[in-house]
């Protein structure tokens, strides 16, 4: 189903767009007829400093897309593009500066005029705004679950996630089972509270908890016995199965229909 869902992600204009600048020095260099027109004096193979790039290359989007915690075809893609079309300007501006110039323009006017898909579609997430806020709400509600994202708004893996975290709201929010976010890098005591690292190279980012009665209950990514952290990928399947999302939803909707019933029943018995 994902992989379907990634096929009609690729569809939109954003993603073939940068696919084909993302392949277009290769795929130039290597078509004969091109290549021959733009370079008629340079024979149509790939020299010791083009492959060097392309090595290069390689291996950094490897490590980044790593890094980003990226889990679907989508997510690798868009976290590889900007090193990817880094790489074909250095690699055009190599072959000819003329034709590095127009190619660079391209790239400006691209992420001008058909930015990144966002995720467009519902969710129910409670944004809090600061760790004061979130405290409040847990004071107010104690009977309520909160399912919590500690996140970085600057921060790849977060990005990739945001996503995965409010389809999941949408399909398992309840009265007593919401869904929340806080920025911690805007709201940095959050961090401090719940143990979180939020600098650049913190592995913890985005951290989710279950929250009960204000007590955390359970948290992705955890540190094992010896204190190192164990790597967590923030599929929605994943998280569907560390949080046991789908008996946590029915032990909530079943404790929903019982305070449900008792009021009716109150009602009845007063009229």
């Amino acid at each position: 189903m994902s992989f379907r869902s990634d096929l009609r992600q690729l569809l939109k204009p954003y993603y073939w767009i940068n696919i084909l600048l993302s392949i277009s020095y290769v795929t130039c260099k290597r078509t004969g007829f091109i290549c021959n027109f733009l370079f008629p004096d340079v024979d149509c193979e790939l020299d010791s400093r083009e492959t060097e790039i392309l090595f290069f290359l390689i291996i950094v989007v490897m490590l980044r897309t790593r890094k980003a915690g990226s889990v679907t075809m989508v997510n690798y893609l868009s976290a590889s593009f900007v090193y990817t079309k880094i790489a074909n300007l250095i690699l055009w501006f190599y072959a000819d500066v003329r034709y590095g110039l127009p190619y660079g323009a391209i790239l400006i006017l691209g992420s001008l005029l058909i930015p990144e898909p966002t995720y467009s579609g519902p969710e129910h997430v409670t944004y809090f705004r600061g760790l004061q806020t979130l405290e409040d709400e847990l004071k107010r509600h104690k009977t309520t679950n909160w399912v919590i994202c500690l996140y970085a708004a600057w921060h790849p893996a977060c990005v990739n996630f945001a996503p995965v975290f409010a389809e999941l709201s949408a399909s398992y929010g309840l009265d007593n089972l919401k869904f929340g976010k806080i920025d911690v890098g805007r709201y940095p005591e959050a961090a401090t509270k719940y143990r979180v690292q939020d600098g650049p190279t913190s592995r913890q980012l985005p951290t989710v908890l279950v929250l009960n009665e204000g007590q955390e209950k359970i948290r992705r990514p955890q540190a094992d016995h010896t204190g190192k952290l164990q790597k967590f990928l923030f599929s929605k399947d994943n998280m569907k199965a560390a949080f046991d999302l789908d008996g946590l939803y029915e032990e909530c909707k079943t404790k929903l229909a019982a305070v449900k019933a008792k009021k009716t029943e109150k009602t009845e018995k007063t009229e």
